[in-house]
């Protein structure tokens, strides 16, 4: 069975892997999230590279992957080419959907929301001069949005009316078009949507990456099983370098996500839950 191991510093990552599940619901996936580390923004590039190998080559020992997808923003920016010189299997990154928002946009006002880390690399900028030039583009860096978003997974009420008032620079731009420049953000597209009504489309990667993932994945022929094939636990293994967050099984048993296990502190075995004793 053809198998993805997607990696993030914390839940964020989950957002691509419903959009793999949904496009590939065949393939079985070990997930793999350094929240110890979290977040990435934070760390020295060499310390994020450094990390993301050891988790990934510790995990890949373990469960033998086809596809390795680095489903955050910060980490692909520094990590994918020493990741690539350690191992034969392929490997995804992921950038803001600059290009898509600037081909959909109408009014040629688009707003970019990652995070501050994100907003200060010059890789975004080398995006807008190819792809949005044309553009006016509004960028806000909110620093405790992914914190948020972690924290509504455990179960906390998201700060709405802190959110709508981050996002007030997009409303006064008047942008049709946002780029969710953080693999967090689609997790709270609805909250997103509520605070900005007027905003036409929303961009995301996680379709694009699901679709890179499909096309690897047939350069190894391991795409031709049914596609009625149905997993119960799409995700093999959950792992987390630190804690394992509250309300993380329900949340992932709610997004089509059901693990099979999760463990914390990995590579270690402490705080090891499995479906059956959930």
């Amino acid at each position: 069975m053809p198998r993805v191991l997607v990696f993030d510093s914390g839940v964020g990552g989950l957002s691509v892997s419903a959009c793999i599940r949904q496009r590939l619901p065949f393939v079985e996936q070990v997930y793999v999230a350094d929240n110890a580390g979290f977040p990435y923004g934070d760390q020295p590039e060499s310390v994020v590279t450094l990390r993301c190998q050891r988790l990934i080559s510790e995990a890949l020992q373990v469960f033998p992957c086809d596809v390795i997808v680095v489903a955050c923003n910060t980490a692909s920016t520094v990590v994918l080419p020493d990741l690539r010189s350690m191992t034969s299997i392929p490997v995804v990154g992921v950038v803001p959907a600059v290009k898509p928002a600037a081909a959909c946009s109408q009014n040629r006002r688009i707003g970019i929301l990652a995070t501050p880390a994100t907003i200060r690399r010059p890789y975004l900028e080398e995006l807008i001069r190819e792809f949005a030039a044309d553009c006016q583009v509004e960028r806000i860096g909110q620093p405790e949005l992914v914190r948020w978003i972690e924290d509504s997974v455990a179960g906390q009420e998201l700060p709405q009316s802190l959110l709508c008032e981050a996002l007030q620079p997009f409303r006064a731009a008047g942008v049709d078009t946002v780029v969710l420049g953080c693999t967090h953000y689609p997790l709270i597209r609805e909250q997103l949507q509520a605070c900005l009504p007027e905003v036409r489309f929303w961009v995301d990667s996680g379709d694009a990456i699901a679709r890179r993932t499909e096309w690897l994945l047939g350069q190894q022929d391991k795409t031709t099983i049914p596609s009625a094939a149905v997993l119960d636990y799409p995700v093999r293994a959950a792992l987390f370098s630190g804690e394992i967050p509250s309300g993380l099984r329900r949340y992932m048993e709610e997004s089509g996500l059901a693990p099979d296990e999760i463990r914390g502190h990995w590579p270690g075995d402490e705080g090891v839950t499995t479906a059956g004793s959930a």
